[in-house]
């Protein structure tokens, strides 16, 4: 290298390092106060789910497990207000709303209300709920959907039926139980025959061996479908 290719090399490399110097000088408060901050933001986001979230996840399934015992029982109204010395669950969703706890009392307390007949708490309580679980969320809408049907509500029945069924289609036994609950509802209360077809036919081509699907080419015959293959 030369000696003036050398001389330019090291007349860039300081014009770098000063650049440098000036950002930093700049830079530098603001940096660190970023800086600062989010690591007060990490510290604070770990304390509080090792200090606040957990213990308060922890204490509101030990609050929860009375009602449960009520719930798998039948006593609907002891699962849903407690008994004077254990709460139930809508005291869970209350005093501990946001954990994990409080949102499965919303599938215990809409399943309560369906057993009560009162179907706009039921509704009210099971479209709070949500599960990563499919075959639990599945059933959740089905649920729903029985509510609406009760309601007249047949339009948002339909639509929680199919939901349900599509949900998970591994789950062949309440898929085909809530495809063709879905069928049916197009077919005998809404009187829309072209999607009642489309249903049981759905039906009897992804749950063949089903009681259901036999149960499907009866209403497909009625009508005016008998060869339901083609």
């Amino acid at each position: 290298m030369s000696d003036q290719n050398k001389v330019h090399e090291q007349d860039s490399n300081e014009v770098v390092i000063a650049k440098a110097r000036n950002f930093w000088a700049k830079y530098s408060k603001p940096l660190v106060i970023v800086s600062l901050v989010v690591i007060a933001a990490i510290a604070g986001w770990y304390s509080y789910q090792e200090y606040v979230k957990k213990p308060k996840e922890t204490k509101a399934a030990d609050a929860m497990f009375k009602a449960e015992e009520y719930w798998r029982i039948d006593s609907v109204n002891l699962a849903l207000n407690g008994d004077g010395q254990s709460i139930g669950f809508l005291k869970v969703i209350e005093k501990y709303s946001g954990t994990d706890a409080a949102n499965l009392a919303e599938y215990y307390a809409g399943t309560c209300y369906i057993k009560l007949n009162d179907n706009d708490k039921a509704l009210k309580h099971l479209s709070k709920f949500s599960s990563s679980s499919k075959p639990v969320q599945a059933r959740a809408w089905k649920l729903m959907a029985d509510a609406y049907a009760d309601l007249g509500k047949n339009s948002d029945a339909l639509s929680y039926y199919k939901k349900a069924a599509h949900h998970f289609e591994s789950d062949e036994v309440n898929s085909a139980e809530y495809l063709f609950l879905a069928g049916y509802l197009a077919d005998r209360v809404l009187k829309d025959s072209k999607e009642a077809i489309s249903l049981y036919k759905e039906l009897k081509e992804k749950f063949p061996k089903s009681q259901q699907a036999f149960d499907a080419d009866n209403y497909l015959a009625q009508l005016g479908v008998y060869n339901s293959e083609k």
